[in-house]
């Protein structure tokens, strides 16, 4: 879920952007929807990264991210949530909130907040399936970087050592000459 770094909810607009470059005058984003449209934020908008957002719980965490809550509701769920949250009751918000995250602050999470949960899991799935790819995958990827990484460093640790005597002995002939010039100079 390291997508959610580079989506962002901006305030006083309607669903999802994507974050495509900082400029001097803001932010370039680019909506996710249909037409994709690009737009420029100005510095004074209120735009907040879904990786920073969490939600309350109550007990021993205060919040849990949004990308674990993103998870629960993929695996109960699957790539889109059926609930409709225009014709939704409060009841059924809070049973599905209830189901996915049973510890939830409900003096702190309010029918609006489950309401966007709901809205942006599902403009993610859509527009931005890539964000749940599952970390047994990314693991597996950074496992074979890792791996490689260690055979050029064993590789390069062993050029570096044949080749370390011969640099020595190089930069020990290239003193003596210096030696040598500087008494010629002298004399």
């Amino acid at each position: 879920m390291d997508l959610l770094k580079e989506i962002a909810n901006i305030s006083g607009k309607s669903g999802l952007y994507r974050i495509l470059k900082p400029s001097r005058a803001g932010v370039i984003v680019e909506g996710l929807n249909e037409k994709r449209e690009k737009t420029m934020i100005g510095p004074t908008a209120r735009v907040s990264v879904l990786k920073d957002v969490s939600v309350f719980t109550e007990g021993a965490e205060d919040s849990v991210p949004l990308a674990d809550v993103f998870m629960q509701i993929r695996e109960k769920h699957g790539e889109e949530v059926e609930v409709n949250t225009k014709t939704a009751s409060d009841k059924e918000l809070i049973e599905f909130m209830d189901d996915i995250l049973p510890e939830f602050d409900r003096s702190r999470v309010y029918i609006s907040d489950i309401k966007k949960i709901i809205n942006w899991y599902n403009l993610l799935s859509q527009y931005a399936p890539e964000a749940f790819e599952t970390s047994t995958e990314a693991a597996t990827e950074e496992a074979t970087e890792d791996t490689a990484t260690e055979e050029t460093a064993t590789v390069d640790t062993a050029e570096t050592e044949e080749s370390a005597p011969v640099e020595a002995s190089g930069e020990a002939e290239a003193t003596e000459t210096k030696g040598t010039k500087s008494k010629k100079n002298k004399a």
